[in-house]
């Protein structure tokens, strides 16, 4: 079992013996949290679904965000926020950010906003990643992953 299986499986194991469910929110890794939450034991009953806002008329017209720069701490707030909306979640994490190789509104390549919305609480957290952007793209996974756990073992 790879460590992310083993972060999963407690993800599902907190949602469960809490009678949550767990949503996703993604731009930069396309989907890959919410296939890493699906994959998990017994995800049918802890996670609902997510949503892929790629291009950003998605998180504008869908999850709410407001018009502006979408690598911020105020796009990965409304993506979580929008999302445990739109799919009726407990809680939801998001990210957005620069995959690379280049930089884009003026953040380098690397740069991740993440966070975790629950039911009385926003969380977010801005990290700096190396790599490729494939890397880029798992290092996010993992990060996010992890940042959702901590949040839900406070």
């Amino acid at each position: 079992m790879t460590d992310r299986d083993s972060l999963v499986e407690r993800l599902g194991r907190l949602a469960a013996d809490r009678g949550a469910s767990i949503v996703t929110a993604e731009s930069l890794t396309a989907g890959a949290i919410a296939s890493a939450l699906g994959q998990g034991p017994d995800s049918a009953d802890w996670f609902r679904g997510g949503i892929v806002a790629y291009q950003e008329p998605v998180k504008f017209d869908v999850l709410g965000v407001p018009e502006g720069p979408v690598v911020s701490a105020a796009c990965a707030e409304q993506m979580a926020r929008g999302a445990r909306d739109l799919l009726g979640g407990s809680w939801a994490v998001s990210v957005t950010g620069v995959g690379g190789p280049d930089p884009s509104e003026g953040e380098p390549a690397g740069t991740v906003w993440m966070s975790v919305a629950t039911e009385d609480d926003v969380v977010t957290t801005k990290v700096q990643l190396d790599g490729e952007p494939a890397e880029v793209v798992e290092a996010t996974v993992d990060q996010a992953l992890e940042l959702l756990h901590d949040v839900l073992r406070r």
